[in-house]
């Protein structure tokens, strides 16, 4: 109108100004992507809760991982159970006793005791004033006397195995040695991690030196970090990430939930996860499959792509219009058009993530 225009051509530039500035393109371009790939992870049994932490798991370039539940089963056997000489008890008193102390517990390893009992057809006296410290054990009162079954701070299993200690009234009475057979996928996930971040994943964990070592050898493992409690975990992870590494963290116990908090990013292992680790993770692997873990973010990755890929998209499209408009003569049908054709084309790319699979080259498939 200041150049002198006709009111009504005026009106029309000015409108189709507003339909071709209009930024719903770049509002759609990065939540399709992110939405889609929770789908897509959703449908593959790992859940990630927002899509924030769908764009987290991208940017990791460093992982570290827990040892039970986590590259292990998590379903631990009681393969030794040794009294001490002059403790007063046999294997199966020793037995029932650790399994009285630990039957409150949801750790894995206290399932083990407890199921271990049962197998022997143990009965287990009741229990009062148990109190778990994470990652050192636990504590109960067991027919008048104060037990403790805990972390075996020296001893060393011939087999590789998990030894804890148990304690009568401050006295030791024995150790019981646990094992837990290595997840068949655990070398394929630690080695597709080392490819996504250009680094070998780091096992932290709170077991002894020779079992970790035991699990990181057939895991393809060299930085072993054990005999963790869970504030070495979160200073681990800290420790990496004031090198500058965005550090995914995965596990599955209360032990880990520090861990996870303080990570990047945190991946629980659902099947045997504790309710505190599944609270405190941003995904969750329901399927109990580890080679979920690289494949999610793979999948994230992608949608960070794309939501690059869209951001491009709707700005070129955007500027052009506006340019046009502004330098020439763009029709408002013309202008709707080129609006809402960028609009759906951003949508629709960013809806390819529903198809696109991240799960196959040995990674879950649907069951």
């Amino acid at each position: 109108l200041a150049f002198g225009e006709d009111l009504t051509d005026a009106l029309l530039r000015a409108m189709t100004f507003m339909i071709v500035a209009s930024p719903c393109a770049v509002v759609l371009a990065t939540m399709p992507p992110l939405l889609s790939a929770i789908a897509n992870a959703g449908r593959h049994g790992v859940l990630v809760k927002s899509a924030v932490a769908m764009e987290r798991l991208g940017e990791i370039d460093a992982a570290a991982l827990d040892k039970t539940g986590t590259l292990t089963e998590g379903t631990p056997e009681v393969t030794a159970v040794r009294p001490l000489p002059g403790s007063g008890l046999d294997e199966d008193a020793l037995l029932a006793l650790a399994a009285a102390a630990e039957h409150p517990s949801e750790h894995p390893l206290a399932r083990a005791v407890v199921a271990a009992a049962h197998a022997r057809g143990l009965p287990l006296a009741p229990v009062t004033d148990f109190t778990a410290v994470p990652g050192r054990g636990v504590t109960a009162a067991v027919e008048g006397a104060v037990v403790t079954v805990g972390r075996a701070e020296a001893a060393e299993a011939a087999d590789g195995g998990t030894v804890v200690r148990v304690t009568r009234d401050g006295t030791p009475v024995g150790t019981l040695t646990l094992t837990d057979r290595l997840r068949h996928d655990a070398p394929a996930a630690a080695s597709a991690l080392a490819s996504l971040t250009g680094t070998a994943p780091v096992l932290l964990t709170g077991d002894n030196a020779h079992t970790a070592a035991r699990v990181a050898t057939a895991t393809g493992l060299t930085d072993i970090r054990s005999g963790l409690l869970p504030e070495d975990k979160v200073n681990a992870v800290r420790d990496l990430q004031a090198a500058g590494r965005k550090v995914l963290f995965v596990g599955d116990g209360v032990n880990d939930a520090p861990a996870l908090a303080a990570a990047h990013a945190g991946i629980a292992m659902g099947r045997a996860g504790s309710d505190l680790a599944l609270e405190t993770a941003d995904a969750v692997v329901v399927r109990d499959e580890l080679a979920a873990v690289p494949a999610v973010v793979r999948l994230s990755r992608t949608a960070r792509r794309l939501v690059l890929q869209n951001l491009v998209i709707a700005g070129t499209a955007i500027t052009g219009l506006v340019l046009w408009d502004l330098l020439g003569h763009l029709p408002l049908p013309l202008g709707v058009a080129g609006h809402e054709g960028s609009t759906v084309l951003v949508g629709l790319n960013g809806l390819r993530l529903l198809r696109e699979s991240a799960w196959r080259s040995g990674q879950p498939q649907h069951r």
